[in-house]
């Protein structure tokens, strides 16, 4: 079976036929083929010869009764059970046993003198004579067998090695294609010069070539965080840090999606999470679909906020990165390589990640819809019918008169959360050496877990709104980014500002405290 096995695991029709050509050698060495006694008791011999099977030959003595002494010759049938016939040496009996092709042709035998030295003598000469035949037939078979599998083996390692190194030539050399001529893989040190060379600048992620490739190198380690969708680890690949985010098979439409989201053309914006590949793997059990991504080792805003407080530098560098993100997903590009309008739909602190140097960046594309105005003003909307959460969601949705098919809805219910996410990062401000605990909008008027209906109450019902502390009135840049969150927060979203007019009004403010944007 397991020869069977071997056997169809060959790749090339000369593998399979040199196998083959070796296992019948075998089994011709083994069966004795050719192996011929001369033999003058058989009854369908071929002039006067047998094939002898069981490779052993005979010549038997024997006196009838009160007559001359006959001698039969032939080949000895393994039914007969060879060693012990050749042993078996009787008064009135005597056998010889040989073991090479037309041993017994030229045999004469006496018959012996007494009946204890026949006895003797034919127990020494079997004895010898069997061990002989075993080392004669197993030695050699062994030898030819353990070649044979040795070569086959030495063979098969060489073909594979073959093969992979052409994989690994196809997959470089057509990657580099796809990447363009000055990015070469094997040399580039860092991850960002990788992405950086093979986008120009511009659109999302790997070629799909490569991004298999680079996937399957990643070691994953330590659990950074864990959302609806799927969780999220800190791998490595050739040296650097990656984020893995990791969905289950059920989630399948979610990571489409999302990475659907992530390859959009000319989505590549240092205010946006640089993506690098998306790739699905078996790991024994199920099948986990992988997008890759860009480590940042502030990790979340949510996070961020609660164990760092502000200065007017920082506020503004997160408040504008934000402002640019968003800005950046909800602008169209026309043009035969063009950027559709994306609406996020899911803006809150924990999908907003803290970059090295203080600036935001926009992840987690799973709830996003896509517009294009030259594909017949359609919105894209994912398959699964999830919204975003409960307590970053804005009024008409709450209140159910919300047109999914209108875009320009979805991009009001951004601004809405962006404004809640801006609240949020302004309580970590410290003015005059005062600072509260960062808590989430609405903390004060809503359970830790709110339901559809608690929200509604407090955002339509009641109107409320996150509430301004006292020390902000008297402060210039909270006055200014005040102005900005109330503008974010109207009750109709027809009314709210738009994400480029946020971001050009952060940036008026960005200029005048010196801050870069």
């Amino acid at each position: 079976m397991k020869e069977v096995c071997r056997f169809m695991q060959l790749k090339t029709v000369k593998m399979k036929m040199l196998y083959i050509g070796i296992l019948i050698g075998c089994l011709l060495h083994l069966s004795g083929a050719s192996f011929y006694c001369e033999c003058n008791d058989c009854p369908h011999s071929t002039n006067n010869t047998c094939l002898a099977k069981s490779k052993t030959c005979y010549v038997k003595l024997e006196r009838e009764k009160d007559g001359p002494l006959v001698e039969t010759k032939g080949c000895l049938d393994p039914a007969n059970l060879a060693l012990i016939f050749c042993k078996t040496v009787q008064a009135d009996k005597n056998v010889s046993c040989c073991y090479e092709n037309m041993c017994n042709k030229e045999s004469r035998l006496t018959l012996p003198l007494s009946r204890k030295a026949t006895k003797s003598d034919g127990n020494q000469k079997g004895n010898l004579s069997a061990v002989g035949v075993a080392l004669v037939i197993a030695i050699p078979s062994a030898i030819i067998c353990i070649l044979g599998i040795i070569f086959i083996l030495w063979y098969n390692k060489q073909h594979s090695k073959r093969a992979m190194g052409l994989r690994r030539y196809v997959d470089v050399e057509v990657g580099k294609e796809l990447m363009g001529p000055s990015l070469d893989i094997s040399k580039s040190k860092k991850l960002s010069d990788i992405i950086d060379q093979s986008m120009s600048g511009s659109g999302a992620g790997l070629p799909l070539l490569t991004q298999r490739t680079i996937a399957r190198q990643i070691l994953l380690f330590e659990s950074i965080g864990k959302g609806r969708f799927g969780e999220v680890f800190r791998g490595t690949w050739n040296g650097e840090s990656v984020a893995v985010k990791i969905f289950t098979s059920h989630e399948e439409s979610s990571w489409f999606r999302e990475a659907q989201i992530y390859q959009t053309t000319m989505l590549r914006h240092k205010s946006i999470l640089g993506f690098i590949a998306a790739d699905n793997k078996d790991n024994g059990i199920w099948t986990e679909l992988w997008i890759v991504c860009e480590y940042q080792e502030n990790g979340s805003l949510y996070d961020y906020l609660q164990r760092k407080t502000l200065n007017v530098k920082e506020l503004l560098n997160i408040v504008y990165s934000i402002a640019n993100g968003v800005a950046h997903l909800h602008l169209e590009v026309l043009g035969t390589e063009g950027k559709p309008s994306i609406a996020h739909r899911d803006i809150k602190s924990k999908n907003i990640l803290v970059k090295y140097d203080g600036t935001c960046c926009i992840a987690d594309f799973g709830l996003a819809v896509l517009h294009s105005s030259t594909k017949g003003d359609s919105v894209d909307i994912p398959t699964n019918n999830r919204i975003g959460t409960k307590r970053y969601l804005a009024p008409e949705i709450l209140n159910d008169v919300f047109n999914v098919l209108y875009f320009d809805s979805h991009k009001r219910a951004d601004v809405y959360a962006m404004g809640l996410v801006f609240w949020e990062a302004c309580r970590r401000y410290v003015i005059n050496g005062f600072v509260a605990e960062y808590q989430p909008p609405y903390y004060d008027m809503l359970p830790s877990d709110p339901t559809l209906e608690n929200v509604r109450s407090v955002v339509c019902d009641e109107g409320k709104r996150p509430l301004m502390q006292l020390s902000w009135e008297n402060h210039d840049v909270m006055v200014r980014i005040m102005k900005i969150m109330k503008e974010c927060w109207y009750h109709d979203g027809a009314a709210r500002l738009t994400a480029l007019r946020v971001k050009k009004n952060l940036g008026q403010i960005c200029e005048k405290y010196g801050v870069r944007t």
